[in-house]
């Protein structure tokens, strides 16, 4: 509820770039109609007086916008009407569009972050990473697969999305601040996984650029998903470039992918005590076959590591990722382990909340 047409024409420019609509009340009779339900109040100085004349209740997510330094008199007016806070942009601009996006996004609740890596090259850590996403987006849910790993050849790849329209991360401006997950979802490409049960997977990939993601764009995009209750699946170098450890500083979960063999053992303890180093809890995944007969249970051992599961190989992967076919569909061993982490992750979060709670 805005007069002043200046101060309406950058609140709408500042929606459009939150990626929000606003309605518009004419007055306090049509302001009172939306008033309960509205996820976010903004109101001029003269709304919020005439709002506090016609007694609307007090609502939380009442903010009073103004042009440059704000007035006594518009503190009087903020506190009449119960406002939350008082912004004066174009100052506050970055923190409107941030609110904005919040209230866009609505309160769905917080998502779930997973960091997967692997102990040596080609242990298919970026394989359990597309798994566990399409394992979640299988249940209905949103996922968002991001690729941490600019030498890694791009997550399209492994989803057999190359072709499809969409940004990848050199295409990708994140200065910073805040990202609203919807449309970050309507920008990246889409590989139709998991849509008969109305799940969304958007990959956000490196393509097959050296260039990768810095660490406040990595933030930024798994906090959108996490605020927008989504499943988020980073694929992380083993090298701890500043990016990946971005990833692994917001990770609930950190899964190590080692194959069972002695070598890749010892490969994966450097990797592990980076891991070690980081805030999150960090469970092994160990995957077969194991030529030597060493037992996933071993390796866990010799890493210090809690072992989340043994995977035994998966007949005809190879084939299937060269022909384009997204790795998880369906059963076998493969999909079991990716449920097996998923249900891992979702648990360390639900455990998290109960100790913060």
């Amino acid at each position: 509820m805005v007069e002043d047409p200046d101060l309406l024409d950058a609140l709408l420019r500042l929606a459009a770039a939150a990626g929000c609509e606003l309605h518009r009340a004419l007055d306090s009779a049509d302001a009172r109609r939306h008033w309960t339900t509205a996820p976010l109040v903004l109101l001029d100085p003269p709304a919020a007086e005439r709002c506090a004349r016609s007694r609307l209740p007090r609502r939380d997510a009442v903010v009073v916008a103004v042009r440059g330094e704000p007035p006594p008199a518009v503190w009087e007016r903020a506190v009449g009407v119960g406002a939350e806070n008082v912004v004066s942009l174009p100052d506050a601009e970055p923190w409107l569009v941030a609110r904005l996006a919040e209230a866009n996004e609505g309160s769905r609740g917080s998502g779930a972050v997973l960091a997967v890596v692997g102990g040596r090259g080609g242990a298919g850590a970026s394989v359990l990473a597309t798994a566990v996403a399409i394992a979640a987006v299988h249940e209905g849910g949103r996922a968002l697969l991001v690729d941490c790993d600019p030498l890694g050849g791009g997550l399209d790849l492994v989803l057999g999305a190359e072709d499809v329209q969409g940004l990848r991360w050199p295409d990708l401006s994140v200065a910073g601040g805040r990202v609203p997950a919807t449309a970050l979802h309507a920008a990246l490409p889409a590989p139709g996984v998991g849509q008969r049960s109305g799940g969304e997977l958007g990959v956000l990939s490196c393509d097959r650029s050296e260039r990768g993601p810095s660490p406040t764009a990595v933030q930024a995009v798994i906090e959108a998903g996490r605020r927008a209750g989504e499943t988020v699946v980073c694929d992380l170098p083993r090298y701890p470039t500043d990016a990946a450890l971005a990833a692994l500083d917001s990770a609930d979960l950190s899964v190590l992918v080692v194959p069972a063999d002695v070598r890749s053992c010892a490969a994966a303890a450097r990797v592990a005590a980076v891991l070690a180093e980081q805030p999150g809890p960090v469970q092994v995944v160990v995957r077969g076959p194991a030529p030597g007969g060493v037992a996933a249970e071993d390796i866990a051992r010799a890493l210090g590591l809690p072992l989340l599961t043994g995977m035994r190989p998966e007949p005809g992967l190879a084939r299937a990722l060269e022909h384009g076919r997204p790795p998880g569909r369906g059963r076998g061993p493969l999909a079991d382990a990716a449920r097996l982490v998923l249900g891992e992750l979702r648990a360390t979060v639900g455990d998290r909340a109960g100790v913060a709670s």
